[in-house]
């Protein structure tokens, strides 16, 4: 996506469109891999003095829940990126080494049977980490 698609997503949703919002909406369209909440607060807070690392994460946050940006979980804390494209269900294959994400469609989910039936699964997250073909040289 690019940033003027990221806008467009965000003011369809309702949600309005700040400079601020502006700036992160470029900054993930201009980064082709993942961005951690500080990266983004150090990077926001060079044009935005004064600006709070809750109001950058709240906004994360808000991008993420309206699937504008998909949030992953490393060993090394949570990164966001641009959604990868269609809204359809999907997990990822991500490289360890040059972080190259593969879109999954195959989801894992109905395949898990032993799941308590005292529990009600309402969401999941699955990644496979990993080696691409390139880095695993």
């Amino acid at each position: 996506m690019n940033s003027d698609e990221i806008i467009r997503a965000m003011s369809d949703q309702g949600l309005r469109i700040t400079e601020q919002r502006r700036s992160l909406a470029k900054l993930f369209a201009d980064t082709e891999g993942y961005l951690s909440p500080k990266v983004v607060y150090d990077d926001m807070e060079k044009e935005y003095p004064g600006l709070s690392f809750d109001t950058v994460y709240r906004n994360l946050r808000i991008m993420h829940e309206m699937d504008v940006l998909e949030q992953f979980v490393f060993e090394d804390g949570i990164r966001f990126k641009v959604h990868c494209g269609g809204h359809e269900h999907h997990h990822h294959l991500i490289c360890l080494s040059c972080e190259k994400t593969i879109p999954l469609e195959y989801c894992p989910m109905p395949l898990l049977v032993d799941i308590p039936e005292q529990f009600q699964v309402v969401r999941h997250k699955f990644e496979i980490f990993g080696y691409c073909k390139d880095c695993k040289q």
